[in-house]
C-alpha cells in the first residue's frame, strides 16, 4: 500500500509539471485569457496516467488483502465490503476539497485555481496541493504501519 501512495504522490506531481508547461505554452502564445484550446498534444499525460493505475494497483490489491487477512473469519466479506467503502468516501472527500479550494480561491473577484477557463487559473497549484496532502497521507500511513501487530502474531 505504501508502494501505492508514494506513486500517487508522483502522479500528482506529474500532473503539476505537465500543467505548468501547459501554462507556458499558453502564456507563450498569449492564450491566457483566451478560451482556447493549447496546441500541446494529450501524450504528454501518459506519464500520469501509468503512476495513477499503478499506484492504483497496489493501493487496492494491498487494501482487500490487508482486509481478508486481518479480520476475522465471520467477517471477511464485511471489512472486504468496508475497503470498497474507503473508496467510494475517498471519492466524496475528493470533491469537498475541489469544492472547498474552489470556493476559497476564487473569493474577492479572483477567477481562483479552478475556473471554468484553466487557462487563468491554477490547476498545476491544486496538483501539488493534492500531492502534499498525500505525502501526509504516506506519513500517517508508514507511522501507522510501523506500530502495528499481525493478527497471526497476537
Amino acid at each position: 500500500m505504501g508502494i501505492g501512495m508514494f506513486l500517487s504522490i508522483l502522479t500528482m506531481l506529474s500532473a503539476a509539471l505537465v500543467e505548468m508547461k501547459r501554462l507556458e505554452i499558453a502564456r507563450e502564445l498569449n492564450l491566457l485569457h483566451e478560451k482556447v484550446e493549447i496546441p500541446m498534444s494529450v501524450l504528454w499525460q501518459i506519464l500520469q496516467y501509468c503512476l495513477a493505475g499503478a499506484s492504483e494497483a497496489f493501493t487496492v490489491i494491498g487494501k482487500v488483502e490487508f482486509f481478508y487477512t486481518e479480520a476475522p473469519d465471520a467477517m471477511r466479506c464485511l471489512c472486504t465490503a468496508f475497503s470498497l467503502l474507503t473508496t467510494s468516501l475517498g471519492g466524496y472527500l475528493s470533491s469537498f476539497l475541489l469544492a472547498l479550494v474552489s470556493y476559497y480561491t476564487s473569493r474577492g473577484g479572483e477567477p481562483g485555481w479552478i475556473p471554468d477557463n484553466l487557462n487563468e487559473g491554477h490547476l498545476d497549484w491544486f496538483f501539488l496541493l493534492i500531492a502534499g496532502l498525500s505525502a501526509v497521507n504516506l506519513v500517517v500511513f508508514v507511522w501507522c504501519a510501523l506500530r502495528y501487530t499481525n493478527r497471526t502474531t497476537l
